[in-house]
């Protein structure tokens, strides 16, 4: 270590006979399979206190916020979400992983990326800017986690990784479908999975709606399964349910906050009584190794309506579980 490396500091301590970096990783840290050292209360916040950096050449799966709420019907707040998702994750990155058992960055190098900037005075372009910028990042041949934003933010990442693996099958846990039908020209959280389907970007065959409560007519072909459903099945049918309807196609994974009952996540823009748990979803998350999952985000986490951080401490907690079932993935593979 030459004595220019910005990490020989008063944050270098001696520990029973060996020398460890401690503090404010996300800058420090050069190595994104390793992690030390942190109080859970303090230092530079970037999410699980991954290497916050855009050079990607030793990473695996990357961290991006997409601060977006201008396509909400009711509450906003969302374009918060990021910031706040990843304060929550401060505890989760500090330790060895629940359920992984130990330090999943060591087989995923991850990184933050920071957030992509959306010019708020010009949102015809946002869509645009938001593909492009996964784009940019997918091109590493990394994996994305993204956090929103409102859900219309999956759209445009959707035709990003889309482009990269052609139609993919939906998994998408919700309130609502986020299928009715628009003119094709809006910025609409509450629309674009139909959009989606039309423009080819997911396989109606192979998607499905998971904790659906709020009626829609149509199905497009999506498999649903209800919140009702979801309570009366068990965890077990359920997570069977997903992976024999997915199959081996490529999937995208997307967690709107709000298929969780208000009592665990009231920090979001339109919530439904009659929700999952917090531990349901987790549990039908967990089983969900064998599938691919090629990119996933977590959206509409609205911290203004948030109480005692539990909605974005749920966030947190869905994005560190997707990490670690990439993790898995690279470890049985490897």
């Amino acid at each position: 270590m030459s004595d220019k490396d910005p990490t020989r500091t008063l944050s270098t301590v001696t520990s029973l006979g060996r020398t460890m970096c401690t503090g404010d990783q996300a800058f420090l840290n050069r190595d994104p399979r390793t992690r030390f050292a942190e109080m859970t209360y303090g230092g530079a916040l970037s999410f699980l206190r991954r290497p916050y950096t855009r050079d990607l050449s030793k990473a695996k799966a990357v961290v991006c916020g997409v601060p977006y709420d201008g396509a909400t019907s009711n509450r906003p707040g969302a374009r918060l979400g990021p910031r706040a998702i990843r304060a929550a994750s401060a505890e989760l990155g500090s330790s060895d992983s629940f359920p992984y058992g130990g330090n999943p960055f060591a087989v995923l190098p991850t990184v933050d990326w920071g957030d992509l900037y959306l010019e708020p005075q010009l949102p015809h372009r946002v869509a645009e800017d938001i593909m492009a910028g996964a784009g940019e990042i997918l091109d590493a041949g990394v994996q994305l986690l993204s956090l929103g934003g409102d859900h219309f933010v999956s759209l445009p990442l959707l035709a990003a990784h889309a482009k990269r693996h052609g139609p993919l099958a939906l998994i998408q846990f919700d309130a609502h479908s986020d299928t009715w039908p628009d003119d094709g020209r809006r910025n609409d959280h509450g629309t674009m999975f139909l959009r989606a389907a039309q423009d080819g970007l997911i396989d109606p065959e192979r998607s499905i709606h998971v904790g659906i409560r709020s009626h829609n007519a149509e199905t497009h072909g999506i498999e649903v399964l209800t919140a009702p459903a979801v309570h009366r099945m068990g965890v077990d049918a359920v997570i069977a349910k997903i992976r024999e309807h997915v199959g081996s196609s490529k999937a995208y994974l997307t967690f709107d906050i709000d298929v969780l009952d208000p009592a665990f996540a009231p920090g979001t823009g339109t919530p439904v009584a009659g929700g999952l748990a917090s531990w349901q979803a987790l549990e039908i998350l967990r089983g969900l190794g064998d599938v691919d999952i090629v990119g996933a985000d977590v959206v509409e986490v609205s911290p203004p309506y948030d109480h005692a951080e539990i909605t974005a401490l749920a966030a947190a907690t869905v994005a560190h579980d997707i990490l670690c079932l990439w993790a898995e993935k690279h470890r049985r593979t490897a």
